[in-house]
């Protein structure tokens, strides 16, 4: 059941909004892709590459990061573990009307009806998602460039790089957003939230949680 109350009569009632699977998978996904853009930086500027030095060394723990960022999610997707997981994969795929409008007008236009994501957080997630698997696929290409030809190295080349400096900025805009918002990060870290956030940024997840919690 995800809602708890807890014994304490002044304390908030507490949901549950990740499991330790996801947040399992969320900080280790974190971890690789601050390894990737700490490594990025040395190997793109040739500056810094001098200052730091052992560029081999550092382009080796740049590929092979590279390579095994999926595996966070996949892990946490497959087998019983990842139900959470999953179900809330279905939800960043859905998008309701109101979530569409606020998308054309560019977030000047709240929605009327949240889900446990806002239309902001779906987007971070598609983005970040489809990053992973786009940074994969033009990386090997510039790895193994020899299995490809010259076309695909060369766009290859320019999708890395400008698909680099996007997430650059979109990672520095959510680490902000999450340091600005305790609620939101604590969630994230111990797994809850109070019922009282949940009211005003998710009224449509608190009424699902709660219809499941009187059902069971």
């Amino acid at each position: 059941m995800a809602l708890r109350t807890e014994d304490h009569p002044r304390l908030m009632p507490r949901i549950v909004r990740f499991d330790r699977v996801q947040r399992a998978a969320h900080w280790a996904n974190a971890l690789l892709f601050g390894i990737l853009m700490a490594t990025a930086l040395p190997l793109y500027f040739g500056s810094l590459a001098d200052v730091v030095g052992r560029r081999a060394l550092l382009a080796d723990i740049h590929l092979w990061t590279g390579v095994a960022l999926p595996v966070p999610v996949i892990v946490s997707v497959l087998g019983p573990w990842g139900t959470q997981m999953r179900r809330d994969l279905r939800r960043i795929n859905v998008w309701t009307k109101d979530e569409v409008a606020w998308l054309r007008a560019f977030g000047q236009r709240a929605p009327k009806v949240i889900d446990k994501f806002n239309p902001g957080q779906k987007l971070n997630a598609i983005f970040i998602g489809g990053s992973i698997v786009i940074m994969l696929a033009t990386g090997c290409i510039l790895k193994w460039f020899r299995f490809f030809p010259v076309s695909w190295r060369t766009g290859a080349t320019f999708v890395h790089d400008v698909l680099a400096f996007a997430i650059f900025v979109v990672v520095a805009g959510h680490i902000l957003l999450a340091v600005t918002h305790w609620d939101s990060l604590r969630s994230m870290i111990k797994g809850w939230v109070s019922e009282e956030w949940a009211a005003r940024h998710a009224p449509g997840w608190l009424r699902e949680e709660k219809s499941v919690a009187e059902n069971t």
